[in-house]
């Protein structure tokens, strides 16, 4: 089986769970085996993490395939991948691993599969180095709709660091093939709004304090449009102790952009705010039509569609570099990235254009 495995370098550019998410995916999608190597050597912690490990079983269940050398701290695996199959999948990380993370894995496989699936994830759902499932439905939802992507997403229970104990069921319908996609306008910023919260023991003015201080940085620089941050105290549907915010802000051709962040063990809630702030506003300036986050979380669609995709980005990010190095390996997708210089206030932005491969679905 090796040797006919597309061997992947794990510890390549970005160098982290990354790279497993997206070679896994299309591994599964496109049939093809591969084994990878080094996985996140150069991390602290080196090797598969559980939340890695849960996202490639959950793969592996979709398509009915092997898996080799799945074990926590496993620097190696090799995946040869079956027919893909609708129904109903669990994923556990039993820690607060991202649930968000694990949908970023399986719904590429899923969407080629015969009939609709149910995904059944398990960890956090707000929690650090990683979308909080409020951007996965805000922001990431939304914007794949425009690739032909229908999917629906229910926040059964809320989980937070440490503990974990969130749940998600994700619905999805299959596609015959993907819709390439082209965003280069981003057009006014029309509207911002958000939530801040407080869950389990954390006192409410938290999540008034995240929200003031957030409101308060944006005005700084944008004075003329009315800023919703809903403080919230999450009741019945959460497990464990947290507080965080997220903003989002819309333009007036659909972009869609956010700013978020996490509270942590003595860190005042203002600081959660404005960080949560800043990073919005750093997403807005540079005129591009997707925040950083989504930027690399969009290739493997625009890899899979058929067709051309341009989208409109800020700076090109490490993560956004390594999505398409894999997608190049992987798929007959072909990227380009184009400076263009025509940015407000002098900023530059690029194109990422994808000549996508146009993976069809078998089944339909």
């Amino acid at each position: 089986m090796d040797s006919a495995a597309l061997e992947i370098d794990g510890s390549v550019m970005e160098g982290g769970g990354q790279i497993l998410r997206i070679s896994a995916a299309l591994s599964c999608i496109t049939g093809t085996s591969i084994k990878i190597t080094k996985i996140r050597a150069g991390r602290s912690t080196p090797g598969l993490r559980p939340q890695h490990l849960s996202g490639l079983e959950l793969v592996r269940d979709i398509c009915a395939g092997s898996l080799d050398g799945a074990a926590i701290g496993s620097t190696e695996v090799c995946l040869t991948p079956g027919k893909i199959k609708s129904g109903s999948h669990m994923a556990d990380t039993r820690t607060a691993g991202s649930v968000g993370l694990l949908l970023q894995v399986a719904l590429p496989c899923i969407l080629y599969a015969d009939a609709s699936s149910e995904l059944r994830l398990k960890g956090g759902t707000n929690a650090e180095m990683a979308p909080q499932i409020d951007y996965t439905v805000k922001v990431f939802k939304p914007i794949l709709e425009k690739f032909g992507v229908c999917f629906g997403c229910d926040i059964r229970m809320r989980g937070y660091y440490p503990k974990g104990g969130g749940e998600v069921v994700a619905t999805v319908n299959p596609v015959k093939e993907l819709s390439p996609v082209t965003m280069t306008e981003r057009g006014n910023i029309t509207k911002i709004y958000g939530r801040a919260f407080v869950a389990g023991v954390l006192p409410f003015k938290l999540a008034k304090d995240m929200s003031a201080a957030a409101v308060r940085t944006i005005r700084k620089e944008i004075k003329d449009l009315y800023i919703n941050i809903q403080p919230l105290q999450e009741k019945e549907k959460a497990y464990g102790n947290g507080n965080g915010i997220i903003i989002i802000a819309e333009s007036s051709t659909g972009c869609l952009f956010a700013g978020s962040a996490l509270g942590k063990k003595g860190v005042y809630a203002d600081k959660v705010g404005i960080e949560a702030a800043e990073m919005l506003l750093r997403n807005i300036r540079h005129n591009g039509c997707v925040d950083e986050f989504l930027q690399d979380q969009l290739i493997i669609f625009m890899a899979l569609a058929n067709g051309t995709s341009r989208i409109r980005t800020g700076a090109v990010t490490l993560h956004t570099q390594t999505a398409i190095h894999v997608a190049e390996q992987l798929t007959q997708a072909k990227f380009t990235i184009t400076k263009s210089e025509e940015g407000l206030n002098g900023h530059i932005t690029y194109i990422i254009e994808c000549q996508g491969s146009g993976a069809s679905n078998p089944f339909l």
